[in-house]
């Protein structure tokens, strides 16, 4: 599992995590601190995208530089709160194309029920990146991978920001085959299913629906 999970780190990520984490932060902030955090996750998402040369005029002289390869990038939010981490993972990959899946978490059994899906037409040729800020008990993440890869998709991988232990055992357990990338990996999940400490629930924070 330790070369599954990548934890970031970085010392602006965890500046940035803490001020997310506060409870006096408003949603206009919290808002910009889901995408700036999104898009330096989506740096190391990225890490791996493969290279090839192209010969292009500087205004001093020829240069043989690099370019990505060719490859297709999709990004896949889960509603509503993986929609948070779009725009600042778009500012990196403008040309990749957009997905939504959309499960809530029913608030007696906790089990994610799907009510939206719609992918890129060409998403089997492409590499997908699964967006969502928290990964809680794992469920919602879990059945959106599976629903995923019923297209078939080149790979997979998952971007949260925090996530809890409970859900990346239940996650790396489902989907031993999709990396997983996360800001923080916090304490423990609460008799309701909320990370500890966390941040609250992300969704009611970026669209000020508390």
């Amino acid at each position: 599992m330790e070369n599954q999970v990548v934890v970031m780190r970085h010392p602006l990520i965890q500046h940035k995590l803490t001020y997310l984490r506060d409870k006096n932060t408003g949603s206009k902030e919290f808002r910009q601190l889901v995408s700036e955090i999104a898009m330096l996750l989506c740096y190391e998402a990225t890490r791996d995208l493969p290279l090839e040369e192209t010969t292009i005029e500087t205004p001093v002289a020829k240069a043989t530089t690099k370019v990505i390869a060719g490859r297709k990038l999709a990004f896949i939010p889960i509603l509503r709160a993986g929609l948070g981490m779009v725009d600042g993972v778009l500012s990196l990959v403008p040309a990749a194309k957009v997905g939504h899946i959309g499960l809530y978490r029913d608030p007696k059994t906790l089990k994610p029920v799907e009510y939206y899906s719609k992918l890129p037409h060409d998403i089997d040729q492409r590499d997908v990146i699964v967006l969502d800020p928290m990964l809680a008990t794992g469920g919602s993440s879990i059945d959106a991978v599976t629903i995923i890869k019923r297209s078939h998709p080149k790979s997979i991988k998952f971007m949260c920001i925090i996530a809890a232990p409970e859900g990346i055992k239940a996650f790396t357990e489902a989907h031993p085959d999709v990396q997983l990338y996360c800001a923080a990996i916090d304490d423990h999940l609460n008799e309701h299913g909320y990370i500890v400490p966390g941040l609250g629930d992300a969704g009611d924070r970026i669209f000020g629906t508390l």
